[in-house]
């Protein structure tokens, strides 16, 4: 076995390591970044909604795809006007360019992942202040 490979650090990120954002209708941690694991090809963050929150503001992300995956939890999520339920387990993508939103409609907080290719940024974010979520 090559040893200088022996010493080499992992790519592993601990979320609680990472500093939270405190946001509009949600708690942001950037888990998988270049500059913390040297990612070149996507990001992944946590985030956390408590209920009756809805992320803010509307956005879209024109340079990446977005897929989230919800650890757990409740809500609706609004793609380019359409509303649906979500629950733990489910995946979802928000294709390039598409206005979304997220909304825990349950009693308990919403844990989602989030994960963008090509890599994305709050500065890649384009956010619609005036759309709501529908009711």
């Amino acid at each position: 076995m090559d040893k200088s490979n022996s010493m080499k650090k992992l790519p592993i990120i601990d979320e609680k390591d990472v500093e939270p954002l405190d946001l509009p209708g949600r708690q942001l941690r950037w888990v998988v970044t270049n500059e913390n694991t040297g990612a070149r090809q996507c990001t992944m963050a946590v985030i956390e909604v408590q209920p009756g929150q809805t992320v803010r503001p509307a956005h879209s992300h024109p340079n990446s795809e977005e897929i989230i995956y919800l650890l757990s939890g409740t809500g609706r999520v609004c793609i380019e006007g359409v509303v649906e339920p979500v629950h733990a387990g489910c995946a979802i993508l928000f294709p390039q360019g598409d206005i979304h939103m997220l909304q825990n409609s349950g009693t308990e907080m919403m844990k989602v992942a989030c994960f963008f290719a090509p890599p994305s940024d709050l500065s890649t974010y384009k956010f619609f202040e005036t759309v709501e979520f529908p009711e």
